[in-house]
């Protein structure tokens, strides 16, 4: 069992899935494309039937590559893992530390499954799902992710423990580039069990994983901030980021002659102590207000 996090940010307790679903998932997925190609296919025999066979050999080959091979690369990278077989099963495909997968991710699987899944009909990719302790083909190896299952029980969830309000955001300009997906996944574990290890052992890995963190990030932790709370702040602040990237950005509509809103600091700030060379405030001169003496003559006489 993997406990992982979704591309949504979301903690859940997730299982690689299974070969037998796998292997419906996929076929659900070849039904489909090859519908599509045979489709395709007939249009283009009919439009194409003036040309010579070298030209409809070229056509044909291109609508293979681009429905069969294509296809399914670009559906995994628009959907974030979630073909029409693996949402039919209840299946994702994640990276291996949980987030979601990108295009080159995708474009690895696709162009392995051309040769373990289509050429050899899937003899390779279920020996190699077969072999492997989370149930990864050749494809899942190199392009460094794994089919998970998102239907589990309910109350079997775990999540990752929020940070100290006054950590929130404070690591927003902070690197995270350099962190390998392997570490994050021990920091998260670590985060979701820390309630169930001995103090001294789970103060030590704390220790540890922060200092890992640091290391790559090239910023240690502020000084007085116990280990743990750090790495609770420094995952909470990747999750929002992989929410940010995968939500479409919206901007801020301002009507016109409307003062724009200023956001509030993400944590307080410390008060700044004026400088000891600062003059002393000047108070305001006083307000003299002019008696009847001191008015202008305007010609007018009150009554007597």
């Amino acid at each position: 069992m993997s406990e992982l996090v979704t591309g949504e940010a979301v903690a859940l307790e997730l299982r690689p899935a299974k070969l037998p679903s796998r292997v419906l998932a996929v076929v659900l997925d070849l039904v489909v494309a090859v519908a599509a190609y045979v489709a395709v296919m007939i249009a283009l025999v009919l439009s194409t039937a003036g040309l010579d066979a070298a030209a409809q050999a070229a056509v044909s080959i291109a609508a293979f590559l681009l429905l069969l091979v294509g296809g399914p690369i670009a559906v995994e990278t628009l959907s974030h893992g979630r073909s029409l077989g693996k949402l039919a099963f209840g299946l994702r495909v994640v990276r291996d530390d949980g987030g979601p997968i990108r295009f080159r991710h995708a474009l690895v699987r696709g162009a392995v499954g051309l040769v373990e899944i289509l050429m050899t009909f899937g003899v390779v990719a279920c020996v190699a799902s077969l072999v492997s302790a989370r149930g990864r083909r050749l494809g899942d190896v190199f392009a460094g992710t794994l089919v998970v299952r998102e239907r589990i029980p309910a109350g079997r969830t775990s999540f990752v423990p929020p940070p100290p309000p006054w950590l929130s955001g404070r690591f927003s300009q902070l690197d995270l580039s350099g962190v390998p997906d392997g570490l994050w996944l021990a920091v998260r574990q670590y985060l979701t069990r820390m309630q169930q290890l001995d103090p001294q052992v789970g103060w030590a890995m704390a220790e540890r994983l922060a200092a890992d963190v640091a290391e790559r990030t090239g910023a240690p932790a502020p000084p007085g901030v116990p280990p743990a709370a750090f790495l609770a702040a420094v995952m909470q602040e990747r999750q929002a980021r992989e929410v940010r990237r995968a939500a479409p950005v919206q901007h801020p509509v301002q009507r016109p002659f409307e003062r724009p809103v200023q956001a509030a600091a993400p944590y307080p700030s410390a008060p700044v102590a004026p400088p000891a060379h600062a003059p002393a405030s000047t108070p305001a001169p006083p307000v003299v207000r002019e008696t009847g003496a001191q008015r202008p003559a305007t010609g007018f006489a009150p009554p007597a």
